[in-house]
């Protein structure tokens, strides 16, 4: 119980940064929606190249963010040579990339169909470059149990990057998504600054033989974390390819726009991941472990399916952090969630093949998933446009975690609550429609009273089956004291 308290104090913390610098950034959605309009497509631009981002951005930290967890932990290796290992590794190829791609940028930005814009294409690369950096850099500090310092930064750079779109688009009246780029070079490379105690980690050397190792373990995690970032980002990189129609940059704007209401279920897995990881790898040798994890699983899918109730119920409201032009998009929001809900009961899967050193497991299983997408987005988006990039992210994850589970039953096998589980599933998957009905044949205010009132139900649900009062520590004190 004590590391489920830790584990919850850590998400909450880390979720305090990631959702409150998430909703921050959500402020800058209606600004960019509000001055890109949906017919120029500069939205579209952004949602392109950040999907790019995200797919270099795993490729550059190749798995060296688990594996600086793994190696940190065993017993026999020196966590600090670990550390500094991984810190001039990363580093390094981190430098090499900026170097190659400034000596090949045209060609690249051409290929990308950015060709008048190379600026775009180096501006964006130099900040993933550096990203990769940081990565490690917040590992450490994850590491170390220091999610204070790690929240801070976090938020700093999305207060310096809000201020700063704020004075371009909003008092300078810009509209070019340019300067969007620029401003996100500027608050990461600013934000590495801060991080001068942790790079004295550098004096601690580097160790090829324990590279070597590190590699081993971290090359499947490569391309497990390829695969997945492709099930986030591959149907906003492919959809220019495929969907060619004269309207393809505006189609991608809307589809950008709406996804981002979506990605509050992002934000829980991510808060989650960020304390869950550290915890799992340094309990991994208690007779206990696999009913903890048994357990953080069950409690992830009831809370995610709450986030996702709520989601639904007020997406009324949500819809106001983007231009009225998007709105059309509405519909993929449930599709989109309902994936990222899989995705992160995949991460949680994850663990078994994580721990007994088997992580090509976790790139068979993400490649298959990968594929899966691959395959719906070239077969229907062509014809059905943006809906069929959000059902293909639901099919490829719902692939991967089916046959992650099964083949993890048989190597190591977990005894996780499977009937409550699909309860839960069932429950809200039936609460969901009827709020969806309700806003479709209510007036708003109407829908959202009806709303609320499910989503009380659904709370009591959990409270009563598991969550019971009376063990949470502010209203245990209270109830104890109401009963005296």
């Amino acid at each position: 119980m004590a590391n489920i308290k830790s584990l919850a104090r850590d998400t909450a913390i880390y979720g305090l940064s990631s959702i409150v610098g998430r909703f921050l950034n959500y402020l800058l959605v209606p600004i960019y929606t509000q001055k890109m309009s949906v017919e120029s497509g500069e939205y579209g631009v952004i949602t392109n190249v950040y999907a790019y981002v995200a797919l270099l951005l795993v490729i550059l930290t190749y798995g060296m963010e688990t594996t600086f967890f793994r190696f940190a932990n065993k017993q026999d290796e020196n966590p600090e040579k670990v550390y500094s290992t991984a810190l001039w590794t990363v580093g390094a190829t981190s430098l090499l990339f900026v170097v190659v791609t400034m000596l090949n940028l045209q060609p690249i930005a051409n290929l990308m169909q950015y060709g008048d814009h190379p600026d775009y294409i180096a501006c964006m690369f130099t900040v993933v470059a550096i990203d990769a950096f940081q990565c490690i850099l917040f590992a450490y500090l994850r590491y170390q149990k220091r999610p204070i310092k790690f929240a801070a930064l976090k938020l700093l750079f999305i207060f310096v990057s809000i201020m700063l779109n704020l004075i371009y688009y909003v008092v300078m009246g810009g509209k070019d998504a340019a300067t969007a780029f620029y401003i996100n070079l500027f608050c990461t490379s600013a934000i590495t600054f801060f991080f001068w105690k942790e790079m004295q980690g550098f004096r601690h050397g580097f160790d090829a033989k324990l590279l070597k190792r590190m590699l081993r373990y971290a090359w499947p995690i490569l391309v497990l974390g390829i695969a997945g970032i492709l099930n986030q980002t591959a149907d906003k990189m492919l959809f220019p390819y495929l969907y060619r129609e004269a309207d393809m940059k505006q189609q991608l704007a809307i589809y950008g726009a709406v996804f981002k209401i979506a990605m509050i279920m992002a934000m829980i897995t991510q808060a989650f991941r960020f304390a869950y990881e550290p915890i799992v790898f340094g309990k991994s040798q208690d007779k206990d472990s696999k009913e903890y994890l048994a357990m953080a699983m069950k409690y992830f899918l009831i809370f995610t399916l709450l986030a996702f109730l709520v989601v639904v119920a007020y997406i009324d409201l949500l819809k106001l952090l983007i231009g009225s032009d998007y709105w059309v998009g509405l519909r993929v929001v449930p599709i989109v969630m309902a994936a990222e809900i899989m995705m992160g009961v995949y991460f949680n899967l994850s663990f078994w093949y994580k721990l007994i050193d088997k992580t090509i497991w976790g790139a068979i299983f993400s490649g298959i998933g990968c594929a899966v997408l691959f395959a719906v987005n070239i077969l229907f988006v062509p014809r059905y446009g943006y809906i069929a990039c959000a059902w293909g992210g639901f099919a490829g994850y719902l692939t991967a975690m089916l046959l992650s589970y099964i083949v993890g039953q048989k190597y190591y096998p977990i005894a996780y609550p499977l009937k409550s589980m699909v309860v839960y599933v069932a429950i809200a998957a039936l609460f969901s429609v009827l709020m969806m009905l309700g806003r479709e044949h209510l007036p708003v205010w109407a829908s959202i009273i009806l709303n609320t009132a499910i989503l009380g139900a659904f709370a009591a649900h959990i409270v009563h089956h598991d969550l019971p009062l009376e063990k949470l520590p502010v209203v245990r004190n209270y109830i104890k004291k109401k009963k005296n």
